[in-house]
């Protein structure tokens, strides 16, 4: 008997996940679950490599553009639907096949979050308020008092990310980093099957400048500033974006500015490489490898699982 699967594509922005992605679904006649929240936006595209209307239409994807800038979305909220969404696809198929480079969101679905204790939501209005007048330098010295543990290890320059340790640090009075790992993982009625796509650090590095170029020529300047009104929300506090804004309000230079979103891109592939070699159980592919190769693997993997 098949057991039901769920085969996770992962690895640094720009390396070619969609493309796998698809293939997976096809050879295996299944779903694509999108975890890469930089693409759950309506109304970001160009910068965030949403997958064409030509790949889409190749697989079925799920939580692609599928709510606003404007609404209030969590990864626990990204959990709760894609495992309601991984349920009703596995009532029809034997494989559902997730890819995203957000290594926090496909923990989400595979292993569950830590428990945190709410707040009150007050304390989230401040501080996306003090972000808004003081800048983002102003939370990041803050968390540095609070928690060291977890200025130390998270991104200090995703906004979402020291706000909701910050939430957590002044709302408890605990540190933020204190209620991580304390609960074990949870169960889930599928197993897991994860395909890393790698390359030389240049490699990446080079594939993610030319892919920055190629945004610039499909118009994501003129995307930037249609959503320019909308800068402060955090949605666009992520690369890409936010390095077009000083441009616009004339303090940089456009060269400058498309310098900034190749430096930042590079800097989220480097994060997710840590994030990812810390997990011993991918089974890791060059870029390179043709898809038919892989798709072997994997079924090879599927066989063995159903023994």
């Amino acid at each position: 008997m098949m057991i039901k699967t769920l085969i996770i594509v992962v690895g640094p922005t720009a390396i070619g996940k969609t493309a796998l992605a698809i293939e997976l679904a096809n050879r295996f006649n299944t779903e694509i679950i999108s975890s890469d929240s930089r693409q759950f936006f309506k109304e970001m595209q160009i910068g965030t490599a949403v997958p064409s209307p030509e790949e889409l239409q190749l697989a079925k994807h799920h939580f692609i553009q599928h709510i606003s800038i404007h609404d209030s979305y969590s990864v626990g909220d990204f959990e709760l639907q894609a495992m309601r969404c991984s349920n009703e696809l596995f009532q029809t198929h034997d494989t559902v096949v997730m890819a995203g480079g957000s290594g926090l969101y496909n923990k989400a679905v595979v292993e569950g979050l830590d428990y945190f204790p709410k707040v009150d939501a007050g304390i989230r209005e401040q501080l996306n308020q003090q972000l808004k007048e003081k800048g983002i330098a102003t939370l990041q010295q803050q968390l540095q008092k609070l928690d060291p543990t977890s200025y130390d290890s998270i991104d200090l320059q995703n906004p979402h990310r020291l706000i909701r340790a910050l939430e957590i640090c002044i709302g408890t009075g605990e540190p933020f980093s204190s209620f991580l790992n304390q609960t074990t993982q949870q169960q889930r009625p599928f197993k897991t099957i994860k395909i890393g796509l790698t390359a030389d650090r240049s490699v990446i590095y080079e594939r993610i400048n030319k892919r920055v170029d190629i945004m610039m020529e499909n118009g994501l300047l003129e995307e930037v500033k249609s959503l320019y009104p909308h800068r402060h929300l955090n949605a666009l506090q992520t690369v890409g974006y936010k390095e077009l804004f000083p441009y616009i309000e004339g303090e940089v230079s456009l060269e400058f500015a498309i310098s900034e979103i190749k430096k930042n891109t590079r800097r989220f592939a480097k994060r997710q490489l840590t994030w990812l070699n810390k997990e011993e159980d991918i089974h890791w592919f060059d870029f390179q490898t043709p898809h038919q190769q892989i798709t072997a693997k994997v079924t090879e993997l599927l066989k063995y699982d159903s023994i």
